[in-house]
């Protein structure tokens, strides 16, 4: 049962290491795109996402049909988008920021199904995160082309739109809810790997691959997947939603960082100042239902 304290000091430990491993691989999919085309490499990420999986999980007692939906709509809309994106409009660290905002979308959607009214604080907190949004439209020096921002804002809208998904089915497992819906993910891939890329380009990217790229299509599924998900759903099932979810805040620090790091990002000021803002939103977004509780108590 879920406890109402704190993260006991190993389950922070284990959070941070979730927040590393998801914030770091916007880094780790950025070498996979040097010699894998984008729809390819998520094509990959799925399969070996259901395989092996597939065959030691039991298939979550959810429909098919909301299964199919989550596959569509992470795989070819979140990953498929997202990773086209990546490949020479938008920075990782960028990109690991600017994704968040899928939280804004999943809050809305959910107010559009509960009818819910919007409140002042979550007003706030938007407006905060477009100004840095719109401080990143603003400046074209290579790091966000208008079509990679519009790319990966579209990619957080399909990320929130499967959340809506996977709310609905309430999986227990949430691994295995991951695992078997990643099947659905691989015909729509397929079908537009072959349209936009072609048959010769794919062949090519798999041909050119090396251990490094080859290492970073696995660390897709072992580490996004296996571990990410397995340990996240873990922390779910013994806290407060409201305890472990502000954690998520950590990923764009996690992606800006390693990509700033390992891939020589330049974090300029007006970066810093995009960052500072989405970051606030977030903040405000997620933890302030929380804070007010707190005060009225």
């Amino acid at each position: 049962m879920p406890t109402r304290q704190g993260l006991p000091p190993a389950h922070l430990l284990l959070a941070i290491a979730i927040m590393a491993v998801w914030g770091t691989n916007f880094v780790v999919i950025k070498f996979a795109l040097e010699h894998l085309p984008p729809l390819t490499l998520a094509l990959l990420r799925f399969t070996l996402a259901f395989f092996p999986l597939a065959f030691f999980l039991p298939r979550p007692k959810v429909g098919w049909t909301n299964l199919a939906a989550y596959g569509v709509l992470i795989g070819a809309g979140q990953f498929g988008i997202l990773f086209t994106a990546m490949r020479a409009d938008i920075t990782p660290g960028l990109a690991s920021l600017v994704v968040q905002t899928q939280v804004f979308f999943t809050i809305f959607l959910s107010m559009r199904l509960t009818g819910e009214k919007v409140g002042l604080y979550q007003i706030v907190a938007l407006i905060l995160a477009s100004s840095g949004l719109a401080v990143i439209a603003f400046h074209s020096d290579g790091s966000a082309t208008p079509l990679g921002l519009g790319l990966v804002l579209l990619a957080a809208f399909s990320w929130s739109s499967g959340n809506m998904v996977a709310r609905q089915a309430a999986p227990q497992n949430m691994l295995s809810y991951v695992v078997w819906s990643s099947i659905f993910a691989v015909p729509p891939l397929l079908l537009f790997a072959l349209l936009l890329e072609g048959p010769q380009v794919m062949l090519a990217g798999i041909e050119a691959a090396d251990g490094a790229t080859w290492a970073a299509v696995l660390w897709q599924s072992v580490g996004n997947t296996m571990f990410g998900y397995a340990a996240w759903g873990w922390l779910l099932n013994r806290h407060p939603a409201g305890v472990v979810a502000p954690m998520a805040l950590m990923v764009p620090v996690f992606g800006m960082g390693a990509s700033a790091l390992l891939l020589g990002e330049p974090l300029q000021s007006w970066k810093l100042v995009a960052f500072a803002l989405v970051m606030a939103g977030l903040s405000v977004g997620m933890l302030w239902p929380r804070i007010k509780q707190g005060m009225e108590k």
